[in-house]
């Protein structure tokens, strides 16, 4: 779960749902695509504000930049079926997206970044159709299954979703989490956690609540069984960009490094940072990113 830095938006950006084929998604808009278009999907039990420290920076280097709640995810919702989760279905949601933004600006394509479990979403969509984006950016994200401890903690959302409210789950994660931050173990440490702001650690618990648990039990499956892509990828001609931080406890950091050999991919460490650099260090990864972008989709003239 990345944690957002702050929550407030810049000024420009505007919150609003974007009406697609596939239904309206809640987004996080800001800046003119001056030189491209920039769609970002959150993580496993993320949202679009994972990424408010990137707006700024983004907009200002000349891209538009949408941030998206994904079907089930936070302000954009879903049903309780399980089958609206699947991955095709979550990819199809992408494209939607993509094309919407496509028939507002009716410029170049969009390029695409996926973080974490939205990395794996991304790559559906472009394996789907990669005629419809300018690059894809996977951030933080591995070739497949996430690792070890990650599948454990995983494994014991799954067995409590049937038998437990969001509620009592929230408050059983953060006893765990506080706990393995003593050893440190947890994403983030217990010193970490006592400096989280109070709205940020109340929106964190307003959004966990409003996630579909549907939605986080099908995406959770995924984690733990996703199939390792990379060779149909790399087959791709389509500029590629795996991003992390210099430690990750979802794929090993020396695992990304050997994905983006195998894929031909630019390859960005943001050092000093975890899972999300996004959240972390953004100004940085907000400049790794318009380096990639503005590389493979050059300003007119």
């Amino acid at each position: 779960m990345s944690k957002p830095p702050f929550l407030e938006l810049p000024p420009g950006a505007r919150a609003y749902r974007l009406e697609t084929a596939r239904g309206a998604f809640a987004v996080h808009d800001c800046g003119a695509p001056e030189r491209g278009t920039a769609l970002l999907l959150p993580g496993f039990t993320g949202s679009k504000e994972d990424f408010v420290g990137l707006l700024e920076p983004l907009a200002s280097a000349g891209f538009r930049v949408v941030a998206a709640d994904g079907r089930g995810q936070y302000e954009t919702g879903g049903p309780s079926d399980e089958g609206a989760y699947a991955q095709d279905e979550l990819a199809r949601d992408t494209l939607a997206l993509a094309d919407a933004l496509g028939a507002e600006g009716e410029g170049p394509l969009p390029h695409l970044l996926g973080h974490s479990l939205g990395g794996l979403v991304a790559r559906a969509a472009v394996l789907r159709a990669p005629a419809r984006f300018a690059s894809l950016t996977l951030m933080s994200c591995g070739p497949g299954a996430v690792a070890p401890s990650q599948q454990r903690r995983v494994n014991l959302l799954l067995g409590a979703l049937p038998v437990l409210g969001m509620e009592e789950i929230w408050q059983a994660m953060r006893e765990l989490d506080q706990s393995l931050g003593e050893t440190g173990e947890a994403p983030y440490s217990a010193a970490e956690e006592a400096a989280t702001p109070p709205d940020v650690e109340a929106f964190l618990h307003r959004r966990w609540l409003a996630n579909v648990p549907a939605q986080i039990a099908v995406t959770a499956r995924q984690l733990l069984a996703e199939p390792d892509r990379t060779e149909e990828l790399a087959a791709l001609e389509l500029p590629l960009h795996l991003v992390s931080g210099s430690v990750d406890d979802a794929w090993p950091v020396p695992l990304l490094d050997a994905m983006a050999e195998r894929l031909g991919a630019r390859r960005t460490t943001v050092e000093d940072t975890g899972h999300s650099p996004n959240a972390e260090r953004p100004e940085a990864t907000a400049r790794a990113l318009a380096g990639f972008w503005g590389a493979v989709s050059p300003s007119p003239g």
